[in-house]
């Protein structure tokens, strides 16, 4: 009698979703700001709680999170290439105080024991840096694109993350463009997914041949439609209309410094809102759209691999007026 294989019997969340046709959109986690450590693996949950390294990180964004901190933690895996010898990168990618474009980049190469207190630095005293100066980078215009590959809390984002990671690394890895693997950061379902810094979209679902319109920006921004999570910059709703907007006006969009609110929403079932988002354009030019996201359905999901499927609500952006 042959063995069951776990992997092969799993139902991977991901495929659920996806056969489903569950829309990504609204997905992204809105943060304050991004923070990835090069960290060994493996990042198990043991690990995470016993490792001299690592359980000082795990504690230190628990503390954050407990005092309102939205800044998220990312793991990125040392690499053959872009790693140095008893050395870490540290990016830390910081929202800007008025509406924005692109999160603004730290860069820091240091010893690995340093990650914790630099850690600790930027989150709770972002202004006095100075102990880990001779660390910092200089400014430089690379893009960082994280995969998650992390199988150790999804299966799936190890199954269909690597293999986008791989074709990633091997067609689109430059000078300017670093494709990292790193640990999960929420929707496992939409796997494989990946973070694009510094815009710090986020992306999910993805096959092989819409990948070349993500890195080179090129091409019908409509493609891209079924696989966009999210902008990190913006709330769950915000994120659903900024997507209608960015698919009218193309791929300048990505160069508009933007900002949204909700201008009311329900509170209780949360099947609709009334959004308004402001941009100014690289010539600087300033305008506004308002619209309204409403509940359209729902569809089955799998939120994680191996669970029951759920029914999650689906939005669509039934008005949308440019008023300013």
């Amino acid at each position: 009698m042959i063995a069951p294989n776990p992997i092969a019997e799993c139902k991977f969340c991901s495929l659920v979703s996806k056969s489903n046709g569950e829309d990504p959109i609204g997905s992204a986690n809105p943060t304050h700001g991004w923070l990835a450590m090069e960290l060994p693996q493996p990042w198990t949950e043991e690990r995470f709680h016993h490792d001299p390294l690592l359980k000082p990180v795990h504690d230190l964004f628990h503390e954050a999170f407990d005092r309102g901190l939205r800044v998220f933690p990312l793991a990125i895996a040392p690499d053959r290439q872009y790693s140095v010898p008893d050395q870490a990168h540290v990016f830390y990618y910081r929202r800007p105080r008025d509406r924005f474009a692109q999160f603004e980049k730290q860069t820091f190469l240091l010893p690995t024991e340093q990650i914790v207190p630099l850690a600790k630095a930027l989150l709770f005293e972002p202004d006095d840096l100075h102990p880990f100066l001779d660390y910092q980078q200089p400014a430089d215009s690379t893009r960082n694109i994280m995969v998650c590959t992390h199988g150790n809390i999804d299966v799936a984002c190890a199954r269909f993350g690597q293999p986008i990671y791989s074709q990633l690394r091997k067609e689109y890895a430059s000078d300017q463009l670093r494709v990292w693997r790193c640990s999960h950061f929420g929707g496992h379902q939409f796997a494989p997914t990946l973070v694009d810094f510094p815009t710090g979209q986020v992306w999910g679902h993805l096959e092989p041949e819409v990948l070349d319109y993500l890195v080179k920006r090129e091409g019908s921004v409509m493609e891209l439609y079924q696989f966009y999570r999210g902008w990190s910059g913006l709330t769950k709703f915000e994120q659903i209309l900024e997507r209608e907007i960015w698919m009218q006006q193309g791929w300048n969009w990505l160069n508009y410094s933007k900002s949204a609110q909700v201008l009311e929403k329900d509170t209780t079932n949360e099947d609709w809102a009334e959004i308004r988002l402001e941009f100014t354009a690289p010539n600087g030019s300033m305008g506004a759209y308002e619209g309204r996201v409403e509940v359209c359905g729902s569809v089955m999901t799998a939120q994680n691999s191996g669970e029951k499927p759920v029914s999650v609500k689906q939005y669509r952006v039934s008005r949308l007026n440019q008023v300013a």
